[in-house]
């Protein structure tokens, strides 16, 4: 699964990757992000938009259903009520720069941080949808894609997000012309040279804690195979 993630910036590079259309003022790095946070992800023609993380089906009754909503099973999305219709015309891109799995170790659940060679910005294949409430009061959320584990993350955690480049991404887009069949090959796990991992401070366990400390390496006697810890 995934259940916290970071972008730690937002600048010309991202924007120009994923040709993000829309101002973003004043941006404060996050590192920390949670379920049910704002968080920005592009939607149809690279539009930016600010979603509450956790998808609240535009037919549900309680909103309170999206905290169970932050992920979808790439392999069964296409069956389940909630996703179908998004899947077919609602999907978006989560920007991101890094992730957070936890490794069981008795009762103690470590973290590992995950991120790109070179920390380059990326996107998790997302979907959205708009609710109202009673009121008439819209609501948008967006939940996270994920597959498999790759190599790196297997150690730690038996499922991973759904990575995609800025070309995967534009694809992932066009829902008007891609029939979404035809989107499994954007789906597998992340090619294991692609990415790296290191332990982090179980500071990040409490979404409270939202600073840059959270991504900094902690020493550990068991890190994931094939794993690299880099500073930066």
């Amino acid at each position: 699964m995934c259940g916290r993630y970071t972008l730690t910036k937002f600048g010309g590079t991202i924007r120009k990757a994923f040709r993000v259309k829309g101002e973003v003022e004043a941006f404060k790095p996050r590192f920390n992000i949670a379920p049910s946070q704002a968080a920005p992800v592009i939607v149809s023609e690279h539009r930016l938009a600010w979603m509450q993380w956790g998808l609240v089906p535009s037919w549900a009754k309680d909103p309170a259903i999206g905290n169970r909503m932050i992920n979808a099973r790439s392999e069964t999305v296409a069956e389940k009520p909630a996703f179908k219709g998004p899947l077919q015309r609602r999907r978006c891109l989560v920007l991101a720069d890094g992730f957070y799995e936890w490794k069981r170790d008795g009762r103690a659940r470590l973290p590992f941080y995950f991120r790109l060679h070179g920390h380059q910005p990326f996107a998790f294949a997302g979907l959205w949808d708009e609710w109202s409430s009673p009121e008439g009061s819209p609501l948008q959320t967006f939940t996270i894609l994920t597959t498999q584990a790759n190599p790196v993350v297997e150690p730690v955690h038996h499922r991973m997000p759904v990575i995609l480049n800025a070309e995967q991404g534009g694809q992932w887009l066009k829902a008007e012309t891609i029939a979404p069949g035809a989107l499994a090959g954007l789906l597998p796990p992340l090619p294991a040279e692609a990415l790296e991992a290191y332990p982090v401070d179980p500071m990040v366990n409490s979404p409270k804690h939202d600073r840059p400390e959270c991504v900094v390496p902690k020493e550990s006697p068991d890190p994931p195979p094939d794993a690299q810890t880099t500073l930066f």
